[in-house]
């Protein structure tokens, strides 16, 4: 491992050695936003571009990933729509609602790791007040199905590799994901 315990670049080159055969798609650093760019055609390359080199933006878009059926890896960032920050609450509700499955698989990914989690609200504008207790609990719902077996198989292949890589248990246990503060 490099310097820095959790660098983009060895993420990328995990991800690489893992999924560029068989799925035709890499990691992109360097982005303002994050996006997931479909192929445009059978020889070309599927990208998930995700914010700076931000180790945890890049988790984050590969759990979207593991978590995106066939079609939907075929649209651009999935055929998902984003409302950017100042969401109002009901707006808020139903992104918690999309979001906790690709959070909880990037908590799983995020353990296999080693590294800590944290939900993401993403809306640091909102007019509303956040109960982040509520994300929380509904991601940490989801990481309990996924370590009892309903974890993507993408992400159970990337997972296994991470933790290889980071000396970390494979499978993690379901007492690795400690239910939510408060």
């Amino acid at each position: 491992m490099g310097a820095d315990r959790f660098d983009a670049d060895e993420l990328a080159a995990i991800f690489a050695a893992t999924f560029a055969q068989s799925h035709r798609v890499r990691l992109v650093a360097g982005g303002e936003e994050p996006l997931y760019v479909p192929a445009a055609d059978e020889h070309g390359w599927n990208e998930i571009v995700f914010r700076h080199d931000y180790f945890q933006s890049a988790l984050h878009e590969i759990a979207h990933w593991c978590v995106a059926g066939s079609e939907r890896r075929r649209q651009v960032d999935y055929g998902y729509w984003y409302d950017p920050d100042g969401r109002s609450g009901a707006r808020q509700a139903e992104f918690e609602r999309v979001e906790a499955r690709p959070q909880a698989v990037e908590w799983v990914l995020t353990a296999a790791c080693g590294k800590s989690f944290r939900v993401s609200m993403d809306n640091l504008d909102c007019e509303d007040p956040l109960d982040e207790g509520s994300l929380w609990r509904a991601v940490h719902a989801e990481v309990l199905r996924c370590v009892d077996g309903q974890l993507p198989p993408r992400a159970a292949q990337l997972g296994a590799r991470l933790a290889a890589h980071y000396g970390q248990p494979w499978p993690l246990p379901a007492g690795r994901f400690l239910p939510p503060p408060g």
